[in-house]
Parts: C-alpha cells; structure tokens; sequence
C-alpha cells in the first residue's frame, strides 16, 4: 500500500471570514497535489462543516490561540498551558500520521512552528498580519519565524515590508488572496426581505468580524454624519464579535437605539449569503482603524462590481487603484470618508465606473488561477527541499 503524504494544518479560527476562506482554497489546493490534509480546528463552526464536505480529516484542540486579550501576565500564562497540551496532542497525532509539512494559518498559532522546529518538519506560516507592537509579542515572532520558516507566505507587499525589516533568515514570499469569484457575478438575487430597502433607497455596506481594528464605530460614525444630508442612504454591517469583543456590538446597538437610527442602520450580525449582500450594495466600505493586511472581503466587493471606500490600513491601499476603483481615505476621518462616499452617493456613473473597473482589475491582478499557481510552486519548494 503507498504511504499517503499527510499535512498538518493549524487553524486560528472555525469561522469562514477572511483566513477561513483562504485556508479552504489551500487545502483544496493541496488536495489536489495528491497530499493528504490533517486539519486542527479550535472548536467547531462553519469551516468545520465546509471540511466534511470536502472529506478533510479533522481534529477540534484548544491550540492556545494569541490574541490580544491575552497580553496580561494571567493570560500569558493561560497561553502557555494551552500550548503544551497542544504540543502533546500534535505529538499523539504525528504518531500515527507522520506529518511531512506544517501549515500554521495566521501568526494567532505559534505551536505549529514551534513544534514543527523541534520535529525538524518543515513549516510554513501563512500571515496575514501586520503587528505594530506589542514589542515583546513582535520580538517573540520574529525569532520564532526565524527560527522554523524559510519562506513564510504573507498576503500583501504591506505585509513584506513590515516583517522584512525584522526578520533576520526567513524571506517572505507574497501569495495574494484569491478566491474563487463567480458567485459575486450574478445579479438576479432575490431582494433581502427582512430589510425592507425601497428602490429610491441607497445601500453602503460594511462586512468585518467586529474587533478593535475593524473599525464598525467609525463606520456608525460615518453613517451618522452621512444620514444628515442623505437620509435615504442605508448602512448595512455584517459581521459577529471575536469572543471578548462583545462590549463594541453592545456599544453599536446603543448608539442606534439612542439616536433613532434603527430604520438607517441595520447590524446583520454573522452572515452566509454575502453574494446576495453584495448584490443589494450600492458602495462598499472598509473602515479598518488598525493595520489590515489584506482584507478578503475587498476582493468580493471588486468581483460584484462594487465601488470600494477604504481607509489607508495596509493592504487595500494595494488592492483599490484610487479614483478608478474607489478612494482611499485616512484611518478614523469622518470628513475624508463623508467627502468621498458624497462624489459616490450623487453619481450613478461613478459607481458603474468604479464597479466595473474593480471587477476586471481582481480578475486581472488577483485571479484565483494565480494563487494556485503560485501556492503549488511554494508547497513543492518545501517537500522538495525535505
């Protein structure tokens, strides 16, 4: 009987956003090279369900994900006891799959690389995050990725730059996201009943996990300021809280209810049918107040032939050609993002423009046939090497 050629796979998160997604494609990718995926999941959820699907082989463990809710000397410590018992459960498991590569999703999972150094197994970390600090966390990081990664995948040039600097062995290779498109090309959606949007009504979207650095508070701030002059403007949010982060939704709610915008604002918490969204948006907007690397659900917004708003937070920056395909505005300025969504608002020309020259720009730069490509030339590199 041939030996079958097992992969490790260390997901951060079971929710299908940004990462989620992308983890999907590579794992159909690897599949597809005739390697056999092992996938860790912290707990279950919608990747979970995608992953039976698929017949993908997975496992639920605790793998002491890092966030930021963790940087306390309690919560370090909490962290630690969760990666040891990760590390014993990767080494039961490698007994009786004999893992020939480790694939960690995002810089939240440290065991992997830790694990796969130790093994002498050959590790890739795909990132998708830009880290200004902590310092510690930062320092931590960059010698574990140096010590474990040659070629770490990152998702943006943004993403290069600021690893670059501080890597010492490692050299990041960028692999943009891509995502397979042609459900964002229908428009013969059925309207989205519960939301009761008018034909005379004007639909500006957002769509992010509610976290600090998503920025849905500046997304009500600028619905708030717009509501003033375009009062049959709609703002739709998508996306539920990280665990910990319920305080911001709580925050949003609020402010909806004391000010008398729950007919302008609407919070759609967790959705499946973004494609439908998508369809009943007029612009979309990408608020981020914090470093995003790039985001996936810019891609979706170019592929409905959407007009993208986003702020200058890293990787979108890359991804909207400004005054072509949307407008790049500062990080938490209600002006810049009123000035640009007003040139929007009052032109339906512009919107058409912008739409469709950011639909032939992501298949043009940002293909799904390229990130096969480029993502099957990265793994052969790796288990050539090993």
């Amino acid at each position: 009987m041939t030996k079958t050629r097992n992969v490790l796979f260390l997901q951060s998160s079971s929710e299908l956003y940004g990462s989620g997604k992308i983890i999907l494609q590579v794992l159909r990718i690897y599949q597809s090279e005739g390697l056999y995926p092992i996938v860790i999941l912290t707990g279950p959820g919608p990747i979970s369900d995608e992953l039976e699907k698929s017949g993908i082989t997975f496992f639920i463990q605790n793998l002491g994900i890092l966030r930021r809710k963790y940087l306390s000397p309690s919560g370090l410590h909490n962290r630690w006891q969760m990666n040891r018992k990760a590390y014993q459960f990767l080494n039961e498991l490698d007994k009786k799959y004999e893992f020939e590569l480790v694939y960690s999703n995002t810089l939240a999972v440290v065991v992997g690389a830790y694990w796969a150094s130790q093994k002498r197994i050959p590790h890739i970390w795909h990132i998708h995050e830009i880290l200004p600090g902590p310092r510690v966390l930062v320092s931590f990081l960059r010698r574990l990725l140096d010590k474990s990664t040659p070629a770490p995948v990152v998702v943006s040039e943004a993403v290069k730059k600021h690893w670059k600097s501080k890597l010492k062995i490692a050299k990041p290779r960028v692999i943009h996201n891509a995502i397979p498109y042609s459900e964002f090309f229908r428009d013969d959606y059925l309207p989205i009943e519960e939301l009761n949007i008018d034909v005379d009504n004007l639909v500006i979207t957002m769509i992010g996990r509610i976290n600090p650095g998503k920025g849905q508070l500046f997304f009500v701030d600028i619905a708030k300021e717009l509501h003033k002059t375009y009062p049959h403007c709609k703002f739709l949010m998508v996306g539920d809280p990280f665990p910990g982060y319920e305080s911001i939704e709580e925050s949003i709610e609020n402010i909806i209810r004391d000010e008398g915008l729950s007919n302008t604002i609407f919070n759609l918490g967790f959705r499946e049918d973004i494609p439908a969204i998508l369809n009943a948006t007029d612009i979309f907007v990408l608020p981020s107040i914090l470093p995003d690397s790039f985001p996936t659900v810019i891609l979706e917004a170019m592929a409905a032939a959407k007009p993208v708003v986003a702020t200058a937070s890293g990787g979108a920056s890359e991804m909207v050609e400004e005054g072509l395909t949307g407008f790049i505005i500062p990080m938490g300025d209600v002006s810049a993002a009123r000035n640009a969504l007003s040139k929007l608002i009052k032109s339906v020309e512009l919107r058409k423009s912008f739409g469709k020259a950011g639909r032939e720009r992501v298949l043009r730069e940002y293909s799904e046939e390229n990130f096969v490509k480029e993502t099957i030339d990265h793994l052969w590199r790796h288990l050539i090497k090993s």
